[in-house]
């Protein structure tokens, strides 16, 4: 079924729907691994990135159910990302030898890729107890299935409305202020927090389109993009850190000095169309936004 919850149905079963369905289908990829480990174990990250978001909207009545449930699925999410932020690496020095613009730069780029691959191999080597973390995982999962069956909500209209109103407003104000740091002070911190809220207002959408379709999904399609854009972005500010902290990974000081003119030339692109598009996405008065959302809900949830 859709990532989405419906007005029409009690808002703490579609909470509680939603959570079960995301959560079920991380464990099935993780118990079964169709396309092996570490392609379940990426797939798995998106369905717990989606429900951390989904509980971001009912934080204003289930404080503390959030806090711990996010706590929970945070930490598994971060148990299984060495490899995963390895294969990342990779893919991002293929992204950056489609814009090269000399055969020098290409081959920097495929001297580049090629130390990231057996940098990937090794910790995927050395990770031994990949198949102890993904058990841990499927049982945390389990547990936080387990968990969402006690949530408590309240399923009148109104109530609901408020709820929705209020967190969204608080996530349009962690974007503004993040927006605002990154064309303040561009640093990858400030952008990545840009990227974070960028995640959360695409997956808010998306969980709540059915109020106004043809305006949230045409939101819910730009803020997509933007968290596309920032996660270049994010990768490449992961590889420069990298370079800086194992520079003999990555060759001689001419190899060193064109993956770096690559990578901060591409940075500094993305960067710029980031800001304009967010600036876009994030246009609209929060105040006024939450309020409609709010009274969308209430008016489809009487209707």
């Amino acid at each position: 079924m859709a990532f989405r919850i419906r007005p029409s149905e009690p808002f703490a079963s579609e909470i509680r729907a939603v959570a079960e369905r995301q959560l079920g289908r991380a464990v099935t990829l993780l118990e079964e691994q169709p396309d092996g480990p570490h392609k379940a174990v990426h797939d798995a990250r998106k369905r717990f990135k989606r429900v951390r978001a989904l509980y971001r909207l009912i934080e204003p009545d289930a404080k503390a159910f959030r806090k711990a449930e996010n706590a929970r699925i945070r930490d598994v999410a971060k148990s299984l990302s060495a490899a995963r932020d390895a294969t990342a690496l990779i893919e991002t020095t293929e992204y950056l030898a489609g814009d090269a613009k000399s055969p020098e730069e290409i081959a920097a780029l495929t001297y580049a890729s090629n130390a990231l691959i057996e940098r990937r191999d090794r910790i995927v080597a050395n990770e031994s107890d990949l198949e102890e973390k993904i058990a841990a995982a499927i049982e945390q999962s389990l547990a936080a299935i387990d968990a969402v069956q006690t949530l408590d909500l309240n399923d009148n209209p109104g109530k609901a409305a408020k709820c929705l109103g209020k967190a969204w407003r608080k996530q349009r104000k962690a974007a503004a202020s993040a927006l605002a740091a990154c064309h303040a002070q561009p640093e990858a911190d400030v952008f990545h927090e840009l990227r974070k809220s960028g995640q959360i207002y695409w997956m808010h959408l998306s969980l709540l389109r059915d109020l106004w379709p043809s305006a949230m999904s045409a939101k819910h399609d730009d803020a997509k993009t933007l968290v596309e854009i920032l996660g270049h972005e994010h990768d490449l500010s992961v590889l420069t850190q990298l370079i800086n902290e194992q520079p003999q990974l990555f060759g001689n000081g001419d190899t060193m000095a064109r993956l770096l003119g690559a990578v901060i030339s591409k940075q500094q692109a993305l960067r710029h169309q980031a800001l304009e598009m967010a600036d876009s996405v994030f246009a609209d008065d929060r105040e006024q936004e939450s309020h409609i959302v709010a009274l969308l809900w209430k008016a489809a949830a009487t209707s």
